[in-house]
Parts: C-alpha cells; structure tokens; sequence
C-alpha cells in the first residue's frame, strides 16, 4: 500500500533538505505566476491591442470614405484552375459620381458574384486610390484577443521553461548536496563492524 504525504518539504524533518525548501517556494510562485500573473498579462496585452486598433480604425474612417459605385468592367484576374468555382472578391472597373467632379473611373476589389452593371459599395482614400473598408468593432476586438492569447501564452511559455531550468539547476544540487552527506555517512556503512 503506497502512502502520500502532503505538504513534506513544508514541515521540519532530518531527510529535508535545502533544495527540498527551495523547490516548494519555486512551485508556489510558479503556480502564482500561471494562475494570476498569466491571465492579467493576456487581458493587458489584448486591452492595448483594442485601444490601438480602435485607434487605427478611427484614424482609417477618418481618412476614407465609401461611395456607391458601378460596376462597368469585368473581372481583371482569371479564374485559376486551382480555385475552380469557389468564387473570391475580385478586382473590375467602377465609375462613380462625385459632387463637382462629375464622373470618374477606378478599379476597385469588389465582392464575389458581381457582374457588370451592379451597383457596390467601394472604399477610397484620400487620394482617390481604392482601397480596403477600415476595420469595423468585431474585427478590432478580434485582434485584441487573439494578441491577449498570445501574449498569455508566450507568458505562459516563459514561466514553464523557466521553471524547467530552475527544476533541472535544483536537480544538480539535490544530486551534490546527497553525494557531500554520502561522503559523510558512507565510510560507517561500509567499515567492517568488529
């Protein structure tokens, strides 16, 4: 029958040794740093993403602007073999009109399916140049929780490794400090006993 005694390295007794003390507070902190550190490093990192992003998204709806457009040409890109009938955004000509500019021309990424003579809804900058929609909120939040999950993660990585060299370093002197008392205590095993 095999008996576990919790919480050994803890208590005082003649077989603990200092890097049995040393191995439990490594293990404490260990499990502080994973259980409470861990998460708040994954919801500041993903906190910080939100705001930049949000701010990198204000910026961007700021600076362009949609406008309703037709389409008059075809697709530019072929169809490649490998695609087959899956259909993906594809860039044609539009034409649209501007107040005091009149009509104007552009090629512009438009969505899977449209033809020609379909009206859709193109982004431009402020140059005129098409360009993509800024990211809209479920976009941005996307992106700061996947970097809250990678920086919780790495963290995460972090500690563990450091914990494996810590436990590997703790090794190494479990081994010295078993092989200094052996030296002690090994010659009266060994000795004949008269």
């Amino acid at each position: 029958m095999r008996t576990r005694v919790r919480g050994w390295r803890w208590r005082r007794n003649r077989l603990r040794r200092r890097s049995d003390v040393l191995e439990a507070w490594t293990m404490l902190i260990v499990t502080v740093l994973l259980f409470v550190v861990v998460p708040l490093v994954g919801v500041a990192a993903g906190l910080r993403a939100d705001d930049h992003a949000g701010t990198v998204a204000a910026a961007q709806r700021a600076e362009r602007h949609r406008m309703r457009a037709l389409v008059t040409g075809d697709r530019t890109e072929p169809l490649s073999a490998v695609e087959g009938a899956r259909e993906r955004p594809y860039r044609a000509e539009v034409r649209w009109s501007e107040p005091g500019k009149g009509a104007r021309t552009a090629w512009a990424r438009v969505p899977a399916g449209t033809r020609a003579g379909d009206t859709v809804t193109v982004w431009f900058d402020t140059r005129g140049r098409a360009v993509r929609p800024p990211p809209d909120r479920s976009t941005v939040l996307q992106h700061a929780v996947t970097v809250g999950v990678c920086a919780a993660g790495a963290t995460a990585a972090l500690v563990l490794l450091g914990h494996a060299v810590e436990r590997r370093i703790a090794l190494r002197h479990r081994l010295a400090e078993w092989e200094r008392e052996w030296e002690r205590t090994g010659p009266r095993w060994t000795q004949p006993q008269a």
